[in-house]
């Protein structure tokens, strides 16, 4: 098998607010496993905290193509990604990026969709949520307008002027939201005030309100919370959810995070027998990862997969919503086509 790759920067619609200024884009980087006449696409996103780049990416995929060269049809995708998860600790989105094409290559070869080699139900897919992120009060309302047509609204708050966003959203909109603090709530006492607050507010969740290491406040939360409380950072890999499983109430899966399709599955298994509630969410991501990702949606509870509507210049056609619901197309693999192709 021939590995290759390339780098790109996905471009945001609306450069959004992070802690030390403003993003605008976000490194990628794009793989292709070639077999026969069959090509596999995959997608390494790498937002900051993550702690990857693409030089990163780039150097982690050199030495994986000491496992790949050999490596013939049929075989075994466990047991190669668990050489390829053996190869360095961490670099869990250069490791999804081959997961991901490993993937699609299979689908290819076999002519089938992911979906159906994991024996899912395509009407059983959930709604995603669309993302409205921190900006000035006016610029809010338009996105919320904007996305009138989503069931479910994904709503950023981070501790500052939070009753005032949800407030004017509320005016204009009854959609159900879903809260995103990404750790940006300071206290238990503070965050468990703001959770009574938006009760009422016809609030599904609240996703990871306090920092990912302070885990007893996280369970003196979760044991006082109104509504469920969701992991987000405090989760990364199927390991962690032994951490996490008596603090929140669900956890957030995430390629980039777990290192591809084939743990976020074992994650799912182990996440049901604990009777966690299960979000599966993505990156700042194209349709490649995002269309990836999509495959495993009718096992989940809820979704947050909107990132090809949130960039200029997808890469690829691939992932497919209708009024927010997520389409699963009969395409081999996960159902992506490069543009221009």
């Amino acid at each position: 098998m021939k590995l290759t790759y390339r780098s790109e920067n996905l471009l945001f619609k609306h450069p959004f607010k992070i802690a030390h200024g403003i993003r605008t884009n976000t490194p990628v980087v794009f793989i292709e496993i070639e077999y026969n006449n069959f090509i596999g696409c995959g997608e390494a996103s790498l937002p900051p905290y993550l702690l990857e780049n693409q030089n990163s990416v780039m150097a982690f995929l050199e030495k994986a193509k000491i496992i790949l060269k050999n490596l013939e049809y049929p075989f075994q995708l466990n047991d190669v990604l668990n050489k390829i998860d053996c190869i360095e600790e961490n670099n869990t989105a250069a490791k999804a990026s081959i997961d991901i094409a490993l993937h699609d290559l299979l689908g290819k070869i076999e002519n089938i969709p992911c979906w159906k080699l994991f024996d899912l139900n395509t009407n059983e897919t959930p709604y995603t949520t669309f993302t409205i992120g921190i900006d000035s009060i006016d610029i809010i309302k338009q996105k919320v307008k904007q996305a009138e047509s989503f069931k479910i609204l994904k709503v950023k708050l981070n501790g500052e002027n939070d009753k005032e966003i949800i407030t004017a959203i509320r005016s204009i909109s009854e959609q159900p939201i879903a809260i995103d603090v990404n750790q940006g709530w300071k206290n238990k006492e503070d965050a468990l005030k703001t959770i009574e607050w938006l009760c009422n507010k016809n609030v599904l969740l609240i996703e990871q309100p306090l920092q990912k290491d302070k885990l007893d406040d996280s369970r003196w939360l979760y044991e006082k919370s109104p509504l469920p409380i969701i992991a987000d950072e405090s989760v990364q890999r199927l390991i962690d959810i032994e951490k996490v499983k008596d603090c929140f109430h669900g956890i957030n899966i995430k390629l980039m995070k777990c290192t591809g399709l084939n743990e976020a599955r074992k994650m799912i298994v182990r996440a049901r027998e604990l009777k966690l509630k299960i979000l599966l969410g993505c990156m700042s991501e194209s349709s490649c990862a995002v269309s990836a990702a999509a495959q495993l949606s009718p096992l989940v509870d809820y979704a947050d997969l909107d990132a090809p509507l949130l960039i200029t210049n997808d890469f690829f056609t691939g992932i497919k919503f209708n009024d927010g619901k997520i389409e699963l197309s009969e395409k081999a693999g996960i159902g992506v086509v490069l543009r221009g192709e």
